[in-house]
């Protein structure tokens, strides 16, 4: 029996995806971001997170359904969802028969086969974490290879696509930066919104319940409102598009 290990769920989402959305955020992930705010969700074995079948998630998305109106729906995310493919694949599956908006919120980094899971996706959340080899490398401690080969799968499958990027001092801001992504984006295809994510400090207390040193110590949040003239420049290009 397919089974996936889950690491909470969030039952009123708001924010990731359209409308109203049950979120079920997998255990596991196979990147260390510098910015990372869920240490918790790294590492498979967790002895927090709990296994359910993909007609257990059905059946809790089931009594949410009422909120979702015309617009809301399922959010899989994580950690990295795409690390548990057998079990996101059949799930996402059974989500779209039974007519529930389907969003996987992702960075793109996972295993196996993604074309059975694309199948079954309406959108993607993209986590976009840089768009160089060096910057990618300097940001989450791993080859861009992956991710471009997800990347590739969701442009065939022609997914409509909505694009993260958390902006963090030093490290992935600046207007040369900023600049960049915008040059990059444009070679990408279904790209319906943009968001800058501005780096916060909102889970650091975890690393320290962990044990771990937190990378990025002493790094001031970034406020929101120092990227509304990009936000409104990278939305404003597809607006003009559409």
């Amino acid at each position: 029996m397919t089974k996936g290990l889950i690491h909470s769920v969030e039952s009123m989402g708001l924010v990731d995806g359209p409308g109203i959305r049950t979120v079920f955020f997998l255990q596991g992930c196979a990147l260390r971001c510098r910015y990372c705010h869920n240490p918790d969700t790294w590492e498979r074995n967790s002895g927090a997170a709990a296994w359910y079948t993909p007609e257990e998630v059905l059946r809790r998305l089931e009594r949410f359904r009422p909120y979702y109106g015309c617009t809301g729906g399922v959010t899989f995310s994580g950690g990295e969802p795409l690390l548990q493919p057998e079990f996101l694949g059949e799930t996402m599956r059974l989500c779209r028969q039974a007519g529930i908006h389907t969003c996987l919120d992702t960075a793109g980094v996972g295993l196996g086969d993604y074309g059975a899971i694309l199948a079954h996706t309406d959108l993607v959340l993209l986590d976009v974490k840089h768009y160089t080899p060096e910057g990618y490398r300097a940001v989450t401690g791993a080859d861009m290879g992956e991710y471009r080969r997800f990347l590739a799968a969701v442009q065939a499958a022609e997914i409509p696509l909505w694009v993260r990027h958390v902006v963090v001092p030093g490290l992935t801001d600046g207007e040369a930066h900023l600049a960049g992504l915008e040059d990059y984006l444009k070679t990408l295809r279904h790209v319906q919104r943009v968001e800058l994510l501005p780096y916060h400090t909102l889970g650091v207390h975890k690393y320290a319940a962990l044990g771990i040193p937190y990378p990025l110590e002493g790094v001031a949040p970034l406020e929101p409102k120092a990227l509304e003239d990009w936000n409104q420049r990278l939305n404003q290009t597809r607006c003009e598009k559409e």
